[in-house]
């Protein structure tokens, strides 16, 4: 008696040491397959669509990707939530998981091949994965970057083997305990299965997971069809809960989207349920108190998400109309329903919330760009609806690099990607700058007061001086925010000759003002103004330098400034002093007493569209 005492409570040790490698495996490959295929996984997500189809076949790329259709329903709940996603597009990336979950179960069903046959053999995971474990570890030790990620991929996949193999082991002894036998016995009735399945599944927090322990435990020979069904009805519904989980505190809408997920498994498992006990009622299942396998319980699985989704993929609407009355509105929505910048819940994929970041600090540029050349009309003609509209951009900028600088901190301590790690560095180098830029519209701003209300008035001369000066700072910006925004180092490399310009001009700006000024064309007070004008215009030029040296710097996997600076301004390079020559011509002073001027940029236009 003392000897069986023994034996269970190792074969306890074993199994739970089973779970945790089998869950490690799972969590490690998942996580290493979303940060090799970072690039490809945002390109899948910007084809989003209003299509049902075209959703459905989004959450079923992802969900194979990540391996988890627990993140996928997250990330649909944070894009509802942010904005980038209605709530009708959600529910076919929702559907779409729930099948894409299925490739888990199939990959290890393969560990239940058995033949004499060589190609069968291989065919088992159990004969490949230690090899395959052995490639990887040596891959993840001395490899870099994405041979580093694949080598990652392996070894989890390995481990998650050995953590079903060591599982199905320490179980073995469960075949001859009555009491073992009893209790699946029990999970035939439909819904004490329906309940076993949905609260392992809330434990685990993955539906791939416990479909896997479910087809260890299907070695035992106690898992008829009978059990395995309900239970992995409960499994779906289980999964459900990380969703409604992840949206307490989120909007409406995103509150919505849990809920449709919730519906869909509760709703498809009552109709799997009924036809498939119906059935067995009317023609009985020859299979039905047979023992399952491996293979058994993936289709099980795999039928169930397809056959629910075909059936309620047609009545997507009504699910959302479902989603909606649960959560209706109230008296107080009003207005537009608010939307987080950035929502916390996309950090549980990194690669996604890193996209996210990027598209974040696009727009953060576009304002910027928008408001400098709103701020430069009013230099020209004072506008007071303009004015008010730049510093509520200023408002918005401050918000924007705020979020930004806190998502950008959490995300640097997440595991990134190469890629992924350039793009958050380049964001936190540059997101100070564009604010900067911001507070220079205001600045500017300021001095157009200044010149309304002192009824400063310009000479034809000083005009065409800064309509020059402002048609290159024009350019320098659009240029970088451009550059920006397309992740375009090439392009980044065309903005520090053209701040030399900058620089230049401004030089020459105030060398003609102090002519003129001796020669009595021009008063002092003018003068007073022109020097605020350039002190914000050279500083705009800098901060778009700071930019593009950032830009170029990170690409290249070091940040020093200074030695950047000196090796292309001072070590003779052709392409600077090129493009040097070429802007220099390109923004010249009209010759002093011109009665010709140059066209005054398009500041004014463009500060009105």
């Amino acid at each position: 008696m003392d000897v069986y005492y023994e034996m269970s409570i190792f074969n306890v040790f074993t199994l739970m040491g089973g779970i945790a490698m089998f869950l490690y495996g799972m969590d490690l490959m998942g996580k290493a397959l979303e940060q090799t295929a970072g690039s490809k996984l945002q390109g899948i997500l910007s084809s989003m669509t209003s299509s049902p189809i075209r959703g459905l076949l989004l959450g079923m790329a992802v969900t194979a990707v990540i391996q988890s259709s627990g993140a996928t329903t997250v990330m649909a709940v944070g894009f509802v939530n942010s904005g980038l996603m209605e709530l009708h597009q959600a529910i076919g990336v929702i559907m779409g998981a729930n099948i894409g979950t299925t490739v888990t179960g199939w990959l290890l069903s393969l560990s239940g091949l058995e033949g004499e046959s060589f190609f069968i053999n291989m065919l088992n995971p159990n004969a490949w994965s230690p090899i395959l474990g052995f490639i990887g570890i040596w891959m993840f030790m001395i490899g870099k970057d994405r041979k580093r990620g694949i080598g990652q991929i392996m070894l989890g996949f390995a481990i998650l083997m050995a953590g079903m193999n060591t599982m199905s082991t320490a179980m073995a002894p469960l075949a001859d305990e009555q009491w073992f036998m009893d209790l699946f016995l029990s999970f035939s009735n439909p819904i004490l299965g329906v309940v076993a399945g949905a609260v392992l599944t809330a434990i685990l927090q993955s539906s791939s997971a416990s479909v896997g322990i479910l087809q260890a435990l299907s070695s035992t020979g106690a898992v008829t069809y009978s059990a395995a069904v309900p239970i992995i009805m409960g499994q779906n519904i289980g999964t459900t809960v990380t969703a409604l989980i992840s949206s307490a505190g989120a909007n409406k809408n995103a509150k919505r989207t849990a809920f449709v997920h919730l519906y869909f498994n509760v709703i498809g498992a009552i109709v799997f349920l009924c036809g498939f006990y119906g059935l067995n009622a009317l023609i009985g299942f020859s299979f039905f108190n047979e023992n399952a396998n491996t293979f058994g319980i993936a289709i099980v699985h795999t039928v169930f998400n397809v056959v629910t989704t075909a059936i309620l993929l047609p009545f997507n609407r009504l699910l959302e109309r479902l989603a909606i009355m649960t959560v209706p509105d109230t008296a107080a929505d009003r207005g537009p329903e608010e939307h987080a910048l950035l929502d916390q819940r996309l950090l549980t994929t990194p690669s996604v919330a890193v996209n996210r970041a990027i598209l974040v600090g696009g727009d953060m540029a576009e304002i910027c760009r928008t408001s400098l050349l709103q701020a430069m009309s009013t230099t020209r003609k004072w506008d007071d609806a303009l004015a008010d509209e730049v510093r509520r951009k200023e408002d918005a900028v401050d918000h924007y690099e705020d979020a930004l600088g806190t998502y950008l901190v959490q995300l640097s301590s997440r595991t990134l990607s190469k890629e992924d790690t350039r793009a958050t560095n380049t964001l936190l180098h540059t997101i100070g700058d564009f604010e900067r830029i911001s507070d220079h519209s205001v600045n500017l701003l300021e001095t157009a007061e200044e010149i309304r209300d002192k009824n400063i008035r310009f000479s034809d001369e000083a005009l065409d001086d800064l309509s020059v000066l402002e048609a290159a700072l024009q350019d320098i910006v659009n240029r970088t925010v451009d550059a920006f925004q397309k992740h375009d180092c090439y392009a980044a490399g065309k903005i520090e000759p053209l701040e030399e310009v900058v620089d230049g001009l401004v030089r020459e700006v105030k060398t003609r003002h102090i002519a003129r000024l001796q020669a009595g064309t021009c008063t002092i007070e003018y003068g007073f103004v022109l020097d605020d004008l350039l002190t914000d215009y050279e500083r705009i030029a800098d901060h778009c330098s700071n930019i593009a040296v950032a830009m170029i710097e990170v690409a290249d996997d070091k940040f020093d400034t200074h030695e950047y600076l000196n090796s292309i301004k001072n070590g003779g390079s052709v392409k600077f002093e090129q493009r040097y020559e070429k802007y220099r011509g390109r923004y010249t002073f009209p010759p002093e007493g011109s009665a010709e001027s140059e066209p005054v940029p398009a500041a004014a236009e463009a500060g009105q569209a």
